[in-house]
């Protein structure tokens, strides 16, 4: 009998009066911390009863619920460190004025180091004003299809809870390939060559001992497809894709020898075997130990506007850019000299000191919108003018 099957067993020989009291007590305890939490406690014996087989028809609902309890708990997905956003348009842009709603992923870290996929819905307006979207309970974590069947190489579907809003929900890793985290998801909005439009994020999967890049899909934020990339070019993280395809082929930035950043090209979305070549080599002192994207590229009327970091002496990140040509992204038509956007004062402290860094931002009108990690440890704002930033490329 496993360790699963004797709790189980243990519950079910309490009598019904023990059953309830205690069930009393763990709704007493926790009902106010969690909405509707006995049908948390219901959804989590039925997945116990496919897990171990056991037969459900000698548990009365309070052990059904009991049983739930048992093999539920609390977990503090943000506890360790915070840090990488990224950002897009949010699907619904309905009634809301001259504001635009976006929508930020975020990676988290909580206990033992094992690293999620949490969101946060905000507003921003004309003049930059910015207003968060509060969160709306416990974060609850996203549910995955019967996994039981699928290979290593398959996608797996996991659905929000429909009980949970956007920004209160967790993708938490639900394969071998994931044991250890869903790391640095990098979000953008693609446009396909029918003008249909969804949102796509390249993120490193860390099962503890091995990493690989994966594919997040998603229309609304109701359901994600997570399916792995394939090729010789997927082997490394921080990938990156372009929001619509280039000449017929979709493209990706990358860093496929630890320091350039490579442009990538393939017929297949899932498929990467062209390693490339490098695009951006590190030039300026404040990126000569390595550079790499801070996500996918953005399109403007001069250009692909590349973000970049660079890292420099004493480990310190930094934030640059990049201009590349709208037609032919392999030619550089500039790069700023100096950092944009680096850790400073009080900005140094924290879980990963002396680190700003992006995983994606968004063009609201003239102006670039930027989240930033800031040390692994908070999620910091800017805003810069497209013209502005253009004009401290050579």
């Amino acid at each position: 009998m496993s360790r699963a099957q004797q709790l189980v067993a243990d519950i079910s020989a309490l009598s019904e009066d023990d059953a309830e009291a205690e069930l009393g007590l763990i709704c007493k305890d926790f009902a106010d911390r969690h909405w509707q939490i006995e049908r948390i406690f219901e959804a989590r014996f039925a997945e116990i009863v496919e897990d171990t087989g056991i037969d459900p028809s000698g548990f009365s609902p309070a052990k059904q619920q009991l049983v739930g309890a048992y093999f539920c708990h609390e977990y503090s997905y943000a506890a360790a460190a915070l840090m990488n956003p990224s950002v897009v348009p949010h699907p619904d842009q309905s009634g809301i004025g001259p504001q635009m709603r976006f929508l930020m992923s975020m990676r988290a870290v909580g206990e033992g180091h094992i690293s999620s996929v949490a969101f946060r819905e905000g507003f921003i307006g004309p003049d930059g004003d910015l207003k968060l979207w509060p969160q709306s309970g416990p974060a609850m974590a996203a549910v995955a299809d019967d996994r039981h069947h699928l290979g290593p190489d398959d996608a797996v579907m996991v659905h929000r809870n429909p009980d949970s809003a956007i920004s209160s929900t967790v993708l938490f890793p639900v394969t071998e390939a994931q044991r250890n985290g869903l790391e640095d998801l990098r979000l953008v909005q693609f446009t396909d060559d029918d003008g249909s439009t969804e949102f796509i994020g390249t993120y490193t999967a860390y099962s503890g001992h091995a990493i690989r890049s994966e594919l997040l899909r998603t229309r609304d934020f109701n359901s994600f497809s997570l399916e792995p990339l394939k090729g010789r070019a997927a082997r490394n993280k921080g990938m990156a894709l372009f929001p619509r395809k280039v000449g017929g082929k979709y493209m990706m930035v990358a860093r496929q020898d630890g320091k350039n950043v490579t442009l990538l090209s393939s017929d297949d979305l899932t498929h990467w075997d062209d390693e490339g070549e490098p695009l951006l080599r590190p030039r300026f002192p404040w990126e000569l130990v390595q550079m790499g994207n801070c996500g996918s590229p953005i399109e403007c009327d001069e250009g692909w506007i590349l973000l970049t970091h660079g890292v420099g002496a004493m480990r310190k990140y930094s934030l640059g850019a990049a201009l590349l040509d709208r037609d032919d992204p392999s030619k550089v038509l500039g790069r700023t000299v100096c950092p944009i956007l680096a850790a400073a004062d009080s900005d140094r402290e924290g879980y990963v000191p002396n680190v700003v860094y992006t995983c994606g931002a968004m063009l609201v009108r003239d102006e670039l919108f930027i989240p930033y990690g800031i040390s692994d440890s908070a999620i910091g704002f800017a805003t810069t003018r497209v013209e502005d930033l253009l004009r401290q490329m050579v």
